[in-house]
């Protein structure tokens, strides 16, 4: 079920089911896909924009247990979706406060964190 014409799908041969799991030439080989479509979904079907999605497991989405990212070749007039605020489907529907500073802060310094424990 293509959301605009020329919605396509990369997908590696290997089974894997997350990003995670791709070997380096892997995730080298869908980027470098990914660009030499985009320029063919440009030329074919006048594209303007792109939305790049990918679902990981149960809980975020993911129906089909086998990576794969979506391209979806968007331009002005196309059907489909046509604003893409998360927050307002996804995520908590309705109107909501802006996070205070405070509470992103705090969050930016765990991630940072745990990022830093992994280097190590």
């Amino acid at each position: 079920m293509p959301i605009t014409p020329g919605h396509i799908l990369i997908s590696p041969v290997r089974h894997v089911r997350t990003f995670e799991e791709l070997t380096d030439d892997e995730r080298d080989a869908l980027f470098t896909l990914t660009i030499k479509m985009k320029i063919a979904l440009k030329t074919l079907f006048g594209a303007e924009g792109f939305h790049h999605a990918w679902n990981e497991s149960e809980v975020g989405g993911q129906s089909v247990p086998h990576f794969h990212l979506h391209i979806v070749p968007r331009k002005n007039g196309d059907a489909g979706i046509t604003e893409y605020e998360p927050r307002k489907f996804l995520y908590r529907p309705g109107s909501r406060e802006s996070t205070p500073e405070d509470e992103l802060r705090v969050v930016a310094e765990q991630i940072k964190d745990k990022y830093l424990e992994s280097e190590s």
